[in-house]
C-alpha cells in the first residue's frame, strides 16, 4: 500500500492506485526510488551516539583486552593495554559525571591488575622460568601501577575495604552480566552496568526491579499519555479506518509476548547453568554444600572378600603401571597407590622380593613425575627418593639371596617360589646414577647465594653414603667390572674437589650407634676396610688404581685419570700432578672427548696451574694457565655460566643443553683469584722481559692479555689510586719497570688484595712470602736491565741491601745472567784483606 493515500473513498483510493501502476516509471531519477518502501526501511533509525557513550566503549574494549591477557599471563600485552587505557581514561574523565569521582568498574581494573602483578612478581620460581621480554615488561609495569595508583589511593582503599556493590548495583549488574554474557567482557559489564546507572540518573528513574519490566519498557509503544492522545488526534484526519492504523500495531504486540517469553525461559536456563560456570572458571575453589567437606577416603586396593596373594598384588601392580606416562594420569595419587601396595604386602607376609620389585617401581615413578627433563625434583619428593632409596639397599642388604638385575625377564622372575632363587627384575645402579643426576640438577637450579642451597647441600653426605653403599653390595653380590667401574667413578667424582683439612678420625660411638656391647654399630653391608679411618689421598688413589686396572672404556679411565690430577694439584702435590698429566698424553686427544670431559680438563688445568703458582714455579703456572685466559671465555670453559655473547650464537634448545652442563655452584673455581694468579704470574715473566728488550723491534708478546692490561691502564685519563684487581697488578708492574720493588709489593699484597685473593688459599702466608720473595728477584732483574748502561761497576753488597736480598742469592741470579748472555758483565773477586 502506497503511503501516499488521501482521506476519500476506498473506489478512489482504488483508482487512483490503478492509475499509478499503469503509468510509465522513470528508469532512474527521484521518482522511482522513494515511492514504495519496504516495512525495513520505514522502521530503520538514525542511531546518534553521544560522546560519553563512545568514551564508555572505548574503556570497555581496553578493559577486555586487558582481563584476556591478564588471564594468559601475557605481560607485554598487559602494559600496552594499560598504557592505552590510562591515555583513554583521560579523554574521558570529562565527561564522566558524579562530581568528578572515578566510577566502580575503572577502580576495580586497577585493583586487579596490580594484585595480579604482585602475584607474578612473588612467584620466584615462575619468574626464573619466564621470558627475557616478559620478566622486562613485569618490572615496568609494576613500577608503572604503583605510580599511577597513588593518584588513586584513597578510593582504591575504599573499594577493598567493600569490594562487593550494592544491592541495586549488584543485581544491576547480574542483569546487565546476564544480557552482554553473549559478547562476553567482565569489562563490558562493569561499563555497561555504571552507563545504565547513569542514565537513570539523568532521567530521574528508578532503575528497573527486574528484567521483565524493562522489556515492557522497551516494547511500549508511547512515552506518556498525552503523546498519544496528541498522535490520535492528528492521526483521525488521515486515515479513514481506524482498523487499518491498529492492525500492524496488534500483531506486533502478540510477537513481543512472544519474544517476552523467550526471553524469560532463557534466563531460566542461564541461571540453571550459571553455578557449572562458576566452577568451572574457578576450578581452584571447592564449593561446600552440606558443611565442611569430607576428608578423602583412601582408595581400595582390592575387593572386598578377594584373597591377596602374589598373583592378585602382581596384577594390581600391573594394572597401575599401565597408567604410567599417559596423558592425564596422576602421578601423586600413582606413587601413593604404589606404597600402599608395599604395605599390604608387608602386612600379608608376601615376601621381600615382591616387596623389592614394587619399590623399584615406586623409585621409577617419583623419577617420572616430572616429565620434562630440564625439570628438577621438589624437596619433598627428592627426601622420599632418598628414603625409598636407602630403604631399598637396606631390604637388599638383608636378603642376599635375592638376584636382581636387567637382564632378567619379566616371565621368568620368581617372586614366591622359595625352593628356587628369587629373581627380579631392576638394576639398583642405574636407579642410584639417576638419584646423582637429580642431584647436580637440583643444584645447579637452587639460587648459589640462598639458604635453600645450602641445606640442599646437605643431602650430599647421604647421596655419597648411598653410592658408597651400593658398591659394597654390588662387591658382595658379583657384580660386574663394568656396574663397579661406573659406581667407583660416581665416588671419585663427588671426592676429587674437596679439600682435605687433616686426616679424618674414626667414627666415634653416639648414642643411636652403641650396640649392648659397647661397640659401635655398623650398618649393614659395611665392610671392615680402613674406609673411616683413610683420608681423601687414600681413598681417591685405591679408587682411581681400581679404574686404571678394569676398566676397559676410555672415557672412566680419562675421568678418572684427570680427577686424580686435580685432587693432587689442590693439595700441593705439583710433581705427582705434574706426572700423571704427562704420562697421560691426555692433552694430545682431548679436543675429541665429549663436552664433560673437556670442562673436566680445563677445570683440571687451571688448579695444575694454580698449584705451580703456590709452590712458586712461575713460569709452569704461566704455561698452564694460559689456554684458559688468553681465550677470554674462562667462565665458559670451566663450565661455571654462559657469556651474554655467546648467547645469540645459540638457539634455545643449545642453549638448554649447554646450561644442564654447567658444575654447581660449589665446585667452582674462583674466577677473580685465577685472574689474579695469572696476570701476577705474566707480570714477574714481562717486565724483565720487557726491560731486557726494550730496544728490540723483533720482540714478542708473552702475554697478550697482560699488555691489554697495561694498555687499558695507561689510557685512563685520571691516574688515581688503584681500586679493582686488574688496577693494582698495572700499579704494580709500573713500580717493577723502575726497580721499586717495595711500591710493588705494597700494591699486590695489601688488605684489599688479601680480601679478595690471598686469603683464600690453604696456606695464605706462606704464598705471600713466596711472592715477596718472587717481586724482589725479579725487580732486581728488571733494574740491572735498566740501569747496567749506566753502571761501570756495582757492589753485590749495595744490590743486595737494595733489594733486601742474601749475598747468596744476588751472586746466583746475577751469575745466571752472565751465563745466559742477559747481562753483559763480569764478577770482580775482591781482593783479600791484607
Amino acid at each position: 500500500m502506497s503511503r501516499f493515500f488521501t482521506t476519500g473513498s476506498d473506489s478512489e483510493s482504488e483508482s487512483s492506485a490503478s492509475g499509478d501502476e499503469l503509468a510509465p516509471k522513470p528508469a532512474g531519477g527521484a521518482y522511482g526510488k522513494p515511492l514504495l518502501l519496504s516495512e525495513d526501511e520505514e522502521d530503520t533509525k538514525r542511531v546518534v551516539r553521544s560522546a560519553r557513550d563512545k568514551r564508555f566503549e572505548e574503556l570497555s574494549g581496553l578493559i577486555r583486552s586487558l582481563r584476556n591477557a591478564m588471564k594468559i599471563r601475557d605481560v607485554p600485552r598487559c602494559l600496552e593495554e594499560f598504557e592505552g587505557l590510562g591515555r583513554a581514561w583521560a579523554k574521558a574523565r570529562g565527561v564522566v559525571g558524579d562530581g568528578g569521582g572515578t566510577p566502580r568498574f575503572y577502580l576495580r581494573i586497577l585493583a586487579d591488575l596490580e594484585d595480579f602483578l604482585n602475584e607474578l612478581w612473588e612467584d620466584k620460581e615462575g619468574k626464573k622460568r619466564m621470558h627475557k621480554n616478559h620478566a622486562k615488561a613485569l618490572g615496568s609495569l609494576r613500577q608503572k601501577i604503583r605510580k599511577y595508583n597513588r593518584d588513586f589511593e584513597g578510593p582504591i582503599a575504599a573499594y577493598r575495604q567493600n569490594p562487593e556493590l550494592s544491592d541495586e548495583d549488584e543485581d544491576k549488574k547480574s542483569r546487565d552480566s546476564e544480557g552482554s554474557s553473549l559478547s562476553g567482557g567482565e569489562g563490558d559489564d562493569d561499563v555497561s552496568a555504571f552507563l545504565k546507572k547513569k542514565e537513570e540518573r539523568g532521567r530521574g528513574q528508578r532503575p528497573p526491579q527486574d528484567e521483565d519490566d524493562e522489556d515492557e519498557d522497551d516494547e511500549d509503544w508511547g512515552d506518556s499519555d498525552s503523546e498519544s492522545d496528541s498522535e490520535s488526534d492528528e492521526d483521525d484526519g488521515k486515515f479513514t479506518s481506524l482498523a487499518s492504523k491498529f492492525l500492524k500495531k496488534d500483531e506486533d504486540k502478540r510477537g513481543g509476548e512472544r519474544k517476552k517469553e523467550e526471553k524469560a525461559r532463557k534466563k531460566l536456563d542461564r541461571r540453571s547453568r550459571r553455578p557449572e560456570e562458576e566452577e568451572e572458571e574457578e576450578g581452584e575453589w571447592e564449593k561446600v554444600k552440606g558443611g565442611v567437606p569430607v576428608a578423602k577416603e583412601k582408595p581400595k586396593m582390592f575387593a572386598k572378600g578377594t584373597e591377596i596373594d602374589h598373583a592378585a598384588v602382581v596384577k594390581k601392580l600391573n594394572e597401575i603401571l599401565q597408567a604410567r606416562g599417559k596423558k592425564g594420569t596422576d602421578r601423586a595419587g600413582q606413587i601413593e597407590l604404589l606404597q600402599l601396595l608395599v604395605a599390604v604386602a608387608h602386612e600379608h607376609n608376601l615376601g621381600a622380593a615382591l616387596e623389592v620389585k614394587i619399590k623399584f617401581n615406586i623409585i621409577a615413578s617419583l623419577y617420572d613425575y616430572n616429565p620434562n627433563l630440564a625439570a628438577y625434583m621438589k624437596p619433598e619428593l627428592w627426601q622420599r627418593c632418598l628414603s625409598c632409596i636407602e630403604e631399598l639397599l637396606s631390604e637388599l642388604f638383608a636378603h642376599p639371596e635375592i638376584f636382581i638385575g636387567e637382564n632378567v625377564l619379566e616371565e621368568s622372575e620368581n617372586l614366591s617360589n622359595p625352593e628356587q632363587p628369587y629373581r627380579v627384575r631392576g638394576c639398583i645402579l642405574t636407579l642410584v646414577e639417576r638419584m646423582d643426576e637429580e642431584f647436580t640438577k637440583i643444584m645447579q637450579n637452587t639460587d648459589p647465594h640462598s639458604q635453600e642451597y645450602v641445606e640442599r647441600l646437605r643431602d650430599e653426605s647421604r647421596v655419597v653414603a648411598i653410592i658408597a653403599r651400593l658398591q659394597r653390595y654390588l662387591q658382595r653380590s658379583g657384580g660386574t667390572t663394568e656396574e663397579l667401574c661406573r659406581v667407583h667413578l660416581r665416588r671419585v667424582l663427588h671426592t676429587y674437589y674437596k679439600f682435605d683439612y687433616g686426616t679424618r678420625q674414626p667414627r666415634r660411638p653416639t648414642p643411636e650407634n652403641i650396640t649392648a656391647e659397647g661397640a659401635p654399630e655398623k650398618k649393614e653391608g659395611e665392610d671392615d676396610e680402613e674406609e673411616e679411618e683413610e683420608d681423601s689421598a687414600a681413598l681417591m688413589e685405591r679408587l682411581c688404581r681400581f679404574l686404571y686396572a678394569k676398566d676397559r672404556t676410555d672415557r672412566i679411565r680419562t675421568c678418572a685419570i684427570l680427577c686424580h690430577i686435580y685432587h693432587h694439584a689442590l693439595h700441593g702435590r705439583w710433581y705427582q700432578a705434574r706426572d700423571l698429566m704427562l704420562m697421560s698424553h691426555l692433552q694430545d686427544n682431548i679436543q675429541h672427548a665429549d663436552p664433560p670431559v673437556q670442562i673436566l680438563y680445563n677445570r683440571t688445568m687451571v688448579q695444575l696451574g694454580i698449584c705451580a703458582f703456590r709452590e712458586g714455579l712461575i713460569k709452569d703456572a704461566h704455561n698452564a694457565l694460559l689456554d684458559i685466559q688468553s681465550s677470554g671465555r674462562a667462565k665458559e670453559l670451566l663450565g661455571q655460566g654462559l657469556l651474554l655473547r655467546s648467547l645469540q650464537e645459540r638457539n634455545p634448545e643449545q642453549e638448554k643443553v649447554e646450561k644442564r652442563r654447567q658444575v654447581p655452584f660449589h665446585m667452582h673455581v674462583n674466577l677473580e683469584l685465577l685472574e689474579c694468579v695469572y696476570l701476577v704470574a705474566a707480570m714477574l715473566l714481562e717486565i724483565p722481559y720487557m726491560a731486557a728488550h726494550e730496544f728490540d723491534a723483533r720482540r714478542r708478546m708473552i702475554s697478550k692479555q697482560f699488555h691489554h692490561q697495561l694498555r687499558v691502564g695507561e689510557r685512563q685519563p685520571l691516574l688515581g689510586p688503584p681500586e679493582s684487581m686488574r688496577e693494582h697488578v698495572v700499579a704494580a708492574s709500573k713500580a717493577m719497570k723502575t726497580g721499586d720493588w717495595r711500591s710493588c709489593h705494597g700494591f699486590v699484597v695489601n688488605d684489599k688484595m688479601n680480601g679478595k685473593v690471598w686469603d683464600l688459599f690453604p696456606q695464605a702466608e706462606r704464598v705471600r712470602a713466596m711472592l715477596v720473595r718472587k717481586i724482589q728477584e725479579e725487580s732486581l732483574r728488571t733494574y740491572l736491565f735498566t740501569y747496567s748502561s749506566v753502571y761501570d761497576s756495582i757492589s753485590m753488597e749495595t744490590l743486595a741491601a737494595m733489594f733486601e736480598l742474601d749475598l747468596p742469592t744476588v751472586h746466583s741470579i746475577i751469575s745466571k745472567m752472565i751465563i745466559n748472555e742477559e747481562l753483559m758483565a763480569s764478577l770482580d773477586q775482591p781482593r783479600p784483606p791484607s
